[in-house]
């Protein structure tokens, strides 16, 4: 009886969410039941990165056929904490959420594993002294993408045969995982090394408009004579850095070393142009393997802890003519 009442408030919330949550969409894959609902609170809409996994989890709920209630906390962490306390009252299967910073969830999250509810976190990770309040993990592993952009700057500098370079970074969120993690694994790279002295580290909060206002303090502070190397921790900030240094009559890429994380297709392009040095891989389709774990768990079975896709890097070194369409 019990399971019975779950499943109809769950049906009933993926009719009526659009008008019980701010931004939140139905999808269910069709008009029967869905085997399983999740609930799913994206951090926001800042990037193409964010779209593309916001829709690589909506294509593959319909796949799969279960429902997904999907919450847009538009960058506000108590937003996300709302939504996930909707989620519970609606008694949703699964919950899925990408925390827009590392602390916080303590309390939420007991009140989900109160509940019965696993917690799948995609894409950022939270510090908790509490495992046992999320079911897995799925994302990046950012400390190897902050070493990817390490190695191809060490790589760059002995192909430019270089004697010293200033760099500076344009961080993500503070307090956010990839933001924590992509700068400790650029350093960690980079250590020891004394042909490089990273000058400033500032936050451009992954947002293209503050990747050019970082990008314009910066040109001010140092002029460009005092930057050799820009190390942007998303292709967001790197395109408005790219901006701001073209529309200064500079050719990045040439004067410029540009290294930037993610690979969505507009940064893709301007790497074949030349504009760009190296993009450090970190994909947004998660969807199908969020799904997956949502399956095994809804049979009973245990799923990874920890879960990383495969990810690469693009560099000018490469030949990237046949690289396919990004699809976002």
């Amino acid at each position: 009886m019990k399971h019975f009442f779950r499943r109809v408030l769950a049906a009933l919330a993926l009719a009526l969410c659009a008008a019980l949550l701010c931004g939140c969409e139905a999808k269910p894959a069709s008009p029967a039941q869905p085997a399983m609902v999740v609930g799913f609170s994206q951090l926001g809409a800042e990037s193409g990165w964010r779209i593309g996994n916001t829709a690589s989890m909506e294509q593959a709920a319909r796949r799969w056929g279960f429902g997904l209630m999907l919450d847009n906390a538009n960058q506000r962490q108590d937003k996300q904490i709302a939504a996930i306390r909707s989620f519970i009252s609606y008694q949703v299967d699964v919950i899925v959420f990408s925390p827009i910073v590392e602390t916080g969830w303590n309390n939420v999250l007991t009140e989900a594993k109160n509940a019965g509810i696993p917690v799948i976190i995609m894409d950022r990770m939270i510090e908790t002294d509490d495992d046992d309040l999320y079911t897995a993990y799925i994302g990046a592993d950012f400390l190897a993408e902050g070493r990817k952009a390490g190695e191809f700057l060490l790589k760059k500098a002995d192909a430019m045969g270089a004697e010293h370079l200033n760099v500076v970074e344009i961080t993500g969120t503070e307090e956010s995982t990839p933001m924590r993690q992509r700068q400790a694994g650029f350093m960690e790279a980079i250590d020891g090394d004394d042909r490089f002295t990273v000058i400033e580290s500032i936050s451009g909060d992954f947002l293209r408009s503050k990747g050019e206002e970082c990008m314009r303090y910066l040109l001010d502070k140092y002029g460009a004579e005092g930057i050799d190397v820009v190390y942007s921790h998303n292709d967001e900030m790197t395109l408005g850095a790219l901006d701001v240094l073209e529309a200064a009559g500079l050719n990045p890429g040439r004067d410029m070393v540009l290294i930037s994380v993610d690979g969505q297709q507009e940064a893709v392009d301007a790497l074949k142009e030349g504009r760009i040095n190296c993009i450090v891989e970190c994909t947004p389709e998660l969807g199908e393997s969020v799904m997956a774990m949502v399956d095994a768990l809804s049979r009973g079975e245990e799923i990874p802890k920890q879960n990383h896709p495969e990810e690469t890097s693009f560099t000018e070194f490469d030949d990237l003519s046949g690289l396919a369409p990004r699809g976002y």
